[in-house]
């Protein structure tokens, strides 16, 4: 649906749950909130301007390419969606730049085919409706993922979850048994569990900028708060990392959760 309140602007729902924003004219304008957030790990996490190599794990309508296609000119980035009529839908009405690659199939099939050190970013955005596939929350996926990325390398995962939380404090624990280095970002009211919401947690190899990855959440328009590294081992304490045996669906959103005027 265009945005009739901004010119350029697209809105894409599936299933009636608001999947992504595009501003053809401006695709640095970031309207959902956990795509400024993933933005903010790869504009901390290297320099300025230079250009890097990603994964993205599901396209939607490819808002972060965009992104990192505007901001870090000869970026290589590839994205793995599974939905090929969305995407056939996406290329018709809503076009993409030179370098980006797009690759129909499976997300996890798509990482696993990934070469060795061969990625700066590896971004999971997996919605099936509006739960994250159980298949892309275990270790044995991460490790996937730890493998793909070059010394450095960041893994940043969008996930959704409201009280009490178990999901994301297992999917926390989980980054933290194949990451040496980890973060967690949300609004505070989902991280008190008050509400249903957007969940990003963050891994490397490498430390991660902790410091100003959390002033530029707390600076954005709708504030989150970054839990870091060690804040984060009390948070998950109990939670056990997840295994393909055990692993399941992100739990469905409470009625309501998502409206599309």
């Amino acid at each position: 649906m265009p945005d009739l309140d901004r010119d350029g602007g697209w809105l894409l729902t599936l299933d009636g749950t608001p999947q992504s924003y595009v501003d053809l004219a401006d695709p640095t304008h970031l309207e959902f909130e956990y795509v400024q957030r993933i933005a903010h790990l790869v504009d901390t996490g290297f320099p300025a301007g230079e250009a890097v190599d990603a994964l993205h794990l599901g396209g939607g309508a490819l808002t972060l390419p965009r992104y990192l296609a505007a901001t870090r000119p000869g970026s290589r980035q590839r994205v793995a969606e599974i939905d090929g009529p969305l995407m056939d839908l996406v290329g018709e009405v809503l076009p993409w730049p030179d370098g980006i690659a797009v690759q129909v199939g499976d997300a996890r099939e798509a990482l696993a085919q990934a070469g060795e050190a061969t990625y700066d970013l590896v971004v999971a955005d997996v919605f099936r409706g509006s739960r994250t596939p159980g298949h892309l929350t275990s270790v044995e996926f991460l490790r996937h993922a730890a493998a793909a990325l070059r010394p450095g390398g960041r893994y940043a995962a969008n996930l959704a979850d409201g009280p009490p939380l178990a999901f994301a404090k297992a999917q926390a624990a989980t980054v933290r048994e194949v990451f040496e280095y980890s973060c967690l970002v949300a609004e505070p009211g989902v991280l008190r569990g008050r509400r249903y919401g957007n969940v990003m947690l963050l891994g490397s190899d490498r430390p991660l900028p902790e410091a100003e990855l959390a002033r530029k959440v707390a600076g954005d328009p709708f504030p989150a708060r970054m839990v870091g590294d060690e804040e984060l081992a009390r948070f998950v304490r109990g939670a056990r990392p997840v295994t393909d045996a055990e692993a399941q669906d992100s739990p469905p959103p409470p009625a309501g959760a998502f409206s599309v005027g």
